[in-house]
């Protein structure tokens, strides 16, 4: 079975909050390794993170709660993980985070890198601890040297394993991964997924993020206009083949960016569970 894992946001109504349950019990079936929940920006979303989270540790499943710096301090962030902690969680996402509108001052930790290494200092070997990659490069990095230096800093600061920025390029990932292990990175590497929902909401995503969408994608998409369904179809078809290479190429697993949705995930788990498998890529894989 492939090694999965599925990304959420917390929602903001008691509806959103039911669907999610309906959604995480979709996907359940695919048994992922664990679920990871988004954290706003300066812990704008916090109260809403912890009562998803826990709810999903309650539930007996594995959870990460993605845990920004931006705006924190090393009592508040010591204070949430001791938290964590208590209830057994035992994973988180660490990020750097974007600094709300306003916000001028970071807080104590400047890098992701150094919240990881505070995580190490502070917990030793408790958390599992997951990063941030960017194959096609942060947006506020100075360039594609600086941005791997910066990954390179998280993984040697104690991260075990790293999560992608979704992309729709999959040499991209081959790229970054053969990069990083010039590096001496030997930790895996997941690429994110990012199923097309709709195509101008992926190309709000992709512009905020620093993704890109190949041309002859964009084109095509464009070309549907309204077609929603025809839009879904291609989108379908892109985000599976590229999921099937990437393993066939050796990625170590593939982490779901849901929108707190389950259909399009399932049916690219439905193709690639009865794709043919291929020989690695022995430079993707973790050791």
């Amino acid at each position: 079975m492939i090694p999965l894992s599925f990304e959420f946001f917390p929602p903001n109504t008691p509806v959103g909050e039911q669907r999610l349950r309906e959604v995480r019990e979709q996907l359940a079936v695919w048994a992922p390794q664990f679920y990871s929940v988004t954290y706003g920006a300066g812990g704008a979303t916090r109260a809403k993170t912890e009562s998803t989270v826990l709810e999903i540790a309650a539930a007996g499943c594995t959870v990460a709660p993605h845990l920004s710096c931006v705006g924190a301090n090393r009592d508040g962030i010591s204070e949430l993980l001791e938290g964590w902690r208590a209830r057994g969680i035992d994973r988180i996402v660490a990020l750097r985070g974007d600094l709300p509108s306003g916000m001028v001052q970071g807080g104590e930790f400047r890098y992701a890198a150094d919240l990881v290494a505070f995580v190490r200092e502070r917990f030793g070997s408790w958390f599992h601890i997951e990063v941030a990659a960017y194959p096609e490069m942060h947006p506020q990095a100075r360039n594609a040297e600086a941005d791997l230096s910066a990954f390179v800093a998280k993984m040697n600061a104690g991260a075990n394993s790293a999560i992608t920025q979704f992309f729709y390029n999959a040499d991209a990932y081959f790229a970054f991964v053969d990069a990083a292990r010039a590096r001496g990175v030997q930790a895996p590497i997941v690429p994110g997924v990012m199923p097309i929902q709709a195509y101008f909401k992926v190309a709000r995503f992709a512009e905020s993020c620093g993704a890109e969408i190949p041309r002859w994608i964009a084109r095509r998409m464009e070309a549907y206009g309204d077609d929603v369904a025809s839009v879904r179809a291609f989108g379908l078809d892109v985000v599976s083949t590229m999921c099937e290479r990437l393993l066939a190429g050796g990625a170590p697993a593939l982490h779901f960016y849901t929108l707190n949705q389950a259909d399009l995930c399932a049916q690219v788990l439905s193709r690639l569970s009865s794709a043919p498998s291929s020989a690695p890529r022995a430079s993707a894989l973790a050791p």
